[in-house]
């Protein structure tokens, strides 16, 4: 009786977090990546430089440095990684052509990765492909909208938006505190 071999994927494989493929192909592209990975929590991105040593990241940029030194309250969502995508752009000052690195994440229109994408081009970075999302999708005026709608259940907007308003952050002026910060991201302030 023959036994069988059974073959192990790699183990971030079989954590479900990396797309060797994927990556591969990516890398093969030989242009630097723009990396963004979100969490239940923050937005990251990264410009990351293929070397045969290991990656090397050129720069980077976290939602949470959008709250230390803007005053936006970090979360994981549209307005958050447009404008963490933008303040990358702004701290990257890169010249060339980029390719964006999504990772696993399911590319779904108007998702959070390209709401980040669209905040790169914006600030200036050159990335390979085509990004047209419509800004009310990452400005915050739905998300205004949405807190205008639940006023009449207030358990409900307590639960949904209490960690706007304990940052002292209103739902409802989000896109006006979206255009300060944006514009204190692209003065360089």
């Amino acid at each position: 009786m023959m036994k069988t071999v059974k073959e192990v994927k790699f183990r971030r494989r079989r954590e479900g977090v990396t797309d060797y493929r994927k990556r591969l192909a990516l890398v093969k592209g030989g242009l630097e990546r723009v990396v963004v990975r979100k969490t239940n929590k923050r937005v990251m991105g990264q410009v990351v430089k293929y070397d045969e040593k290991g990656d090397r990241i050129v720069a980077s940029a976290e939602s949470g440095e959008l709250a230390a030194k803007y005053g936006w309250p970090s979360r994981s969502n549209r307005p958050t990684a447009y404008l963490t995508g933008l303040l990358l752009a702004k701290k990257a000052k890169h010249g060339g052509e980029l390719i964006l690195d999504i990772g696993i994440t399911t590319p779904i229109k108007g998702a959070v990765a390209f709401a980040f994408a669209k905040g790169c081009v914006d600030g200036g970075m050159k990335l390979k492909g085509s990004f047209d999302i419509k800004e009310e999708t990452y400005n915050a005026s739905q998300t205004a909208k949405y807190a205008e709608q639940l006023k009449a259940k207030p358990d409900r907007l307590k639960k949904q938006f209490g960690g706007y308003t304990a940052a002292n952050v209103q739902p409802e002026a989000l896109p006006k505190l979206f255009n300060e910060v944006k514009e204190k991201i692209l003065k360089g302030s």
